[in-house]
């Protein structure tokens, strides 16, 4: 018999309750110290107090109007974005699939617009994820996720991540835009060479072609930086983001030049949801946060903490670990082929840590924020832990 919530996630057996800082508690008392960071949303940590402020006294005045309304918060959370980006412009929805399939829209209406309109189709990356909408599936050409769901949506090309040269081949005629993860997540925790943003820049400035980043993951702080480009100076034409921009609050948002959002005029996109007053107080609450001055100093600071103490974590146990990957508070341990990712997760879970797994066998950890030295110290031990009593190690 079907469960009432339909089986379509491989659950924990944790039932939590309620979240502090980095700290998960379950129903049964048990205590987690939380490195997925919700799957690299809750940056800000669990019911961070400026934030809990701000939607408690929105939920008090307005929740939801349509876009119909003007909506102060929206305009004030989309002038603070593009004032702290590349972006003219910006519209806001719901999740990370819905800003990477505006982005998508925008590109193609591009083209469109400006005398192309043959020019449709996108080249994405091997090992990348864009969502689970169709053309996000079809954006990223994973067969595991595409399988049963019949012919994969029309226009969409793919190459190996962080290689020009194909890139370059596989640009035609109908070639509308590049899309890619500045730093892959789920593909594998890979960030790219030194160079390859600024040479898809280079791709797409020659041939017509709109860049397109998707930093529904990589961005809102995660490496270090508001968004993870920035470490390279490269700017996009559009870029999704979602995930840390609400701290757990529903919101996504597609961010573009006005050069290339041309053809995005009334009635080209529309959102229910999208952009509405609960929403919008919480991404200017976590744009209040990560705008002040010393937040990135200190995000970086603990980064290279974290990053130094794993360093040493892989070359204490050779036998488990191969690399580290990632940056700043997007990281990855590539294992061993005797370790299986899924298997040391659980292991951390049983002694109160919470690490994620991501493709090429990659144990994933995605502290918040706001960790200290001592929730990494914690981290560390409990990790050091379970690696010396594995079998193999």
């Amino acid at each position: 018999m079907i469960p009432a919530v339909m089986p379509t996630y491989g659950r924990w057996d944790v039932a939590v309750d309620r979240g502090e800082g980095c700290y998960l508690y379950a129903t049964d008392g048990r205590k987690f110290l939380d490195f997925t960071s919700g799957i690299a949303v809750t940056s800000l940590g669990h019911c961070h107090p400026h934030l809990i402020k701000a939607v408690t006294e929105q939920a008090q005045k307005l929740w939801h109007s349509s876009n119909l309304f003007q909506i102060p918060g929206q305009q004030r959370l989309a002038e603070r974005l593009t004032a702290n980006s590349f972006a003219d412009t910006v519209f806001f929805n719901n999740s990370g699939a819905e800003a990477v399939e505006l982005s998508i829209k925008v590109a193609r209406k591009y083209q469109s617009e400006t005398g192309h309109p043959e020019r449709y189709r996108v080249i994405g990356c091997h090992g990348s994820f864009h969502g689970r909408s169709f053309a996000t599936l079809a954006a990223a050409g994973a067969e595991g996720y595409l399988k049963g769901f019949g012919p994969p949506m029309d226009g969409f090309d793919h190459v190996a991540f962080n290689n020009l040269n194909e890139m370059r081949a596989a640009v035609s005629d109908q070639t509308a835009a590049i899309l890619v993860e500045p730093v892959q997540g789920e593909g594998g925790v890979r960030a790219p060479s030194a160079d390859y943003l600024k040479g898809l820049r280079a791709i797409c400035d020659e041939y017509g072609l709109v860049l397109v980043y998707d930093e529904v993951q990589c961005g809102m702080g995660r490496t270090g930086k508001l968004f993870a480009h920035e470490w390279a100076g490269v700017a996009p034409d559009v870029m999704a983001v979602a995930k840390a921009l609400g701290n757990g609050f529903p919101i996504g948002a597609c961010l573009a030049t006005e050069k290339a959002a041309v053809g995005m005029v009334a009635g080209s996109h529309g959102s229910t949801f999208g952009g509405n007053p609960m929403a919008v107080a919480c991404g200017n609450a976590v744009l209040d946060v990560m705008l002040e001055p010393s937040f990135f100093e200190r995000t970086q600071r603990l980064a290279r903490l974290l990053q130094n103490k794993l360093e040493a974590l892989i070359g204490a146990y050779p036998k488990l670990f191969a690399e580290l990957r990632g940056s700043g508070h997007l990281l990855g341990i590539r294992c061993q082929p005797a370790l299986t990712a899924g298997d040391f997760v659980a292991k951390l879970r049983a002694e109160g840590l919470l690490c994620l797994t991501a493709g090429d066998n990659v144990l994933r950890i995605l502290p918040p924020l706001v960790a200290g030295e001592r929730e990494i110290e914690e981290g560390l031990g409990i990790l050091h832990k379970v690696a010396k009593e594995w079998p193999a190690s």
